[in-house]
């Protein structure tokens, strides 16, 4: 019973030590310190896990087009907020506010509210914020 329970225990270890291995830090991809905002056409929607993708074609800072990669959350959380494959299409306008990647070549964003202009659909508000 008692070598059972260590075992047990083992295993729990190394399942929770494997897990918080393979997440990466968000900190080391994105400037959690700031926040930009992108306006733009989307592209695609990548829904998946562990983390849903966007790909928008907006200007950056100098009004270049540019093609960005916005990290979402993954697909069970949007769903569980109602947000499916279907609720953006390809074409949509969007706005995007979120915090920038680490190296502005690369014309990342790691999302923290986004909003479509067609019909005012929100993600990401909270609650007492207003997203404009």
């Amino acid at each position: 019973m008692e070598r059972s329970l260590v075992v047990l225990l083992v295993i729990g270890m190394l399942t929770i030590g494997a897990t918080a291995y393979g997440h990466h830090s968000f900190a080391a991809t994105y400037h959690e310190d700031r926040t930009v905002q992108i306006e733009g056409k989307l592209l695609q929607l990548m829904f998946r896990h562990p983390h849903s993708f966007l790909s928008v074609e907006a200007p950056d800072e100098k009004g270049v087009m540019q093609r960005w990669g916005i990290e979402w959350v993954g697909a069970g959380q949007l769903g569980s907020q109602g947000v499916t494959r279907e609720t953006l299409k390809a074409g949509d306008l969007i706005t995007i506010t979120g915090h920038p990647g680490r190296n502005p070549a690369d014309h990342r964003i790691r999302m923290v509210t986004l909003k479509r202009k067609s019909d005012g659909f929100v993600w990401g508000q909270r609650l007492g914020e207003v997203v404009e």
